[in-house]
């Protein structure tokens, strides 16, 4: 278990850097009423890793050796590697402005964490990350219980039908996030047609249907109707249709806060989409680890009542942002982060405009 813990923790460290690094290589080539379909496309591959990664897990655990699992990481991840050195074009470090310096402290400084805590000053950022962390309680519920579900509901013990149960969820994060996307810039549109004019925030108005509506009735009918609903094989339909719709509104609302990220503060977008990615995978580990257990202690229905409420938050959160991101760019008096000099990190701050980028 130690050896695998630490290599766990291994694949972790640069798990991320491909979500951080894909997010602001879009956020550069695609015009923002294109970013969100880009933005959905990119994270497809991402967000049917968690859901798929049991199914085919379960699937050659059932006929081979459990090693082979992680023969084929193996050849997954060298086969990635091949395909970036191949088809991700090099950085331009033949221009002045691109010249990398590497060199003794100027090397350490780029693992340095500190401008991405410094980015959460601004209410818009952390009511973002926040909103992101609530989901991502909810997403990362439904990924860890169906063994769990099968096993004492169901009486299903194989690893192979909890791997295929995962195919609900997958199918339904693969249409969120695409659809999401595509929702989000048709929204970014209209939004242009009505003022003339474009806010990063606007977009954010495209989860709202999600937050309020599909994930709270999908994720309720959930919980509670596998807390009171029968046994039979039969049944195992009510929670396969309600994680689906779960799956794809959670990643539909998720789909304008990724974008949203991206935009809110162009020349630090790297930084926002690190502390994004931080506070939701801290919600994704907390969930991962105490999800099952509660489900135990208090039961499924009040499980998925919990995980409704936290993204019913989020969604108050994310309507906050929407209609005053603006407000709380240019006003920055919530500093919550008070042992922070923002006017050192931002000069923004305090020699120009405090004003959200706007584009015609």
């Amino acid at each position: 278990m130690p050896a695998f813990v630490t290599m766990r923790v291994l694949s972790g460290l640069q798990g991320c850097y491909f979500h951080v690094a894909g997010q602001t290589i879009i956020a550069e080539y695609f015009p923002p009423a294109q970013r969100g379909t880009a933005n959905g496309f990119f994270l497809a591959g991402t967000v049917l890793g968690p859901p798929l990664g049991p199914l085919v897990a379960g699937i050659m655990m059932t006929y081979s050796s459990w090693r082979n699992v992680l023969w084929l990481q193996v050849a997954m991840i060298g086969l990635a590697f091949i395909l970036a050195l191949f088809f991700v074009p090099a950085s331009r470090t033949d221009q002045p402005v691109f010249t990398l310096n590497l060199r003794g402290r100027a090397a350490l400084a780029q693992f340095n964490p500190t401008p991405v805590f410094k980015m959460m000053n601004y209410p818009n950022i952390i009511l973002t990350h926040l909103s992101c962390g609530f989901l991502s309680w909810s997403q990362y519920s439904i990924l860890s219980t169906p063994r769990h579900i099968l096993v004492t509901r169901f009486g299903l013990t194989s690893p192979l039908s909890s791997g295929l149960f995962y195919l609900a969820p997958a199918t339904g994060f693969l249409l969120g996030t695409i659809v999401g996307g595509r929702y989000s810039d048709m929204t970014v549109r209209r939004y242009i047609k009505l003022r003339g004019k474009r806010l990063p925030q606007d977009r954010l108005n495209a989860g709202m249907l999600s937050f309020f509506l599909v994930i709270p009735v999908a994720s309720l009918v959930y919980g509670w109707g596998l807390q009171y609903g029968p046994t039979s094989r039969v049944a195992l339909a009510l929670p396969i249709v309600t994680s689906f719709f779960t799956a794809a509104g959670l990643l539909a609302a998720f789909a304008s806060l990724n974008t949203y990220c991206a935009e809110a503060f162009p020349k630090k977008r790297r930084e926002v989409i690190a502390g994004k990615y931080l506070i939701q995978y801290t919600f994704s580990a907390c969930s991962s680890a105490g999800v099952v257990p509660l489900m135990e202690a208090i039961g499924i229905g009040p499980t998925a009542t919990i995980s409704t409420m936290l993204v019913l938050a989020a969604g108050v959160l994310t309507l906050m942002t929407a209609r005053h991101a603006e407000s709380m760019v240019e006003g920055m008096e919530w500093n919550w982060l008070s042992i922070i000099s923002t006017e050192a990190v931002f000069p923004i701050a305090t020699t120009g405009p405090r004003r959200q980028t706007v584009h015609k």
